[in-house]
């Protein structure tokens, strides 16, 4: 069973789960459940694991390296850098949906469309514009700060 699963899903199985089954849903769901801490590890991995894309990749294609992005991505180091997390997510293929969700699980605000940034990030996932350089390019038309860190 997938941990990345809508938490109005698991609310629907928790409300229709007799008490002596409870044990099977932390067996099945207990590491997006039980550590808070790695919600965001498990969610994002997870997911990658369905797009078939390597995390490796990710941290090339996101400007980062292997040992740093993985120490990010684990948790292990926290960032505040909320474009860092987006970068994440953009070269990872996720949807809108799955990027807030994301977001919010690294404890971050989520895109938010009355920001013109944020406006212009939108667009682009929900467009699967995932090249940093071509949202880079949407945002600095528009005067806005690039997706991309400067090198």
């Amino acid at each position: 069973m997938e941990i990345n699963k809508p938490t109005d899903e698991l609310d629907s199985i928790l409300a229709n789960m007799k008490p002596d089954q409870l044990d099977e849903f932390f067996n099945a769901y207990g590491k997006g459940v039980a550590d808070e801490k790695k919600a965001f590890y498990y969610y994002y991995t997870g997911v990658l694991k369905d797009k078939r894309i390597k995390l490796k990749d990710v941290y090339s294609f996101a400007g980062e390296s292997e040992s740093y992005g993985g120490q990010i991505v684990r948790m292990e180091k926290r960032t505040k850098d909320r474009d860092l997390i987006l970068r994440l997510c953009i070269v990872g293929h996720l949807s809108l949906e799955e990027t807030n969700r994301a977001l919010k699980l690294y404890g971050m605000p989520e895109l938010y469309s009355k920001n013109s940034r944020d406006a212009c990030l939108i667009v682009a996932i929900s467009n699967r514009i995932y090249r940093l350089d071509k949202i880079d390019d949407m945002l600095e038309k528009r005067s806005l700060q690039k997706i991309t860190k400067d090198e």
